[in-house]
């Protein structure tokens, strides 16, 4: 049974920074390409960092340079540091492969007060 478990989200202020940590089980994590999505409010989830299978990374303009993504393959974990947070980044961040998606975890909220 798949299973993704996010963590580590949290309330700050705009400039301030966060690391997010997903936990997957039941797939063979360190073949897949994984990334990191998130949902604002009213608005559709996006992908916003992937890491593919042989670690290279790509980022979606808006978060280029702030945001860092990265996997232990030992531990069957993606996270993604998030530095420079702006208000535009508040939403639920999920973990998920990236292509054919399993079930959707529960999420970790990001809220970036100005």
């Amino acid at each position: 049974q798949v299973q993704l478990v996010e963590s580590g989200g949290g309330s700050v202020q705009a400039g301030g920074s966060l690391r997010l940590s997903c936990a997957a089980s039941g797939i063979f994590f360190s073949l897949l390409d994984m990334g990191w999505y998130r949902q604002a409010p009213g608005k559709q989830r996006e992908l916003v960092a992937t890491i593919f299978s042989g670690s290279s990374t790509n980022y979606a303009d808006s978060v280029k340079g702030r945001f860092t993504i990265s996997r232990d393959n030992a531990k069957n974990t993606v996270s993604l540091q998030m530095n420079n947070l702006k208000p535009e980044d508040t939403a639920v961040y999920y973990c998920n492969r990236v292509g054919v998606r399993y079930s959707w975890g529960q999420g970790t909220q990001v809220t970036v007060s100005s």
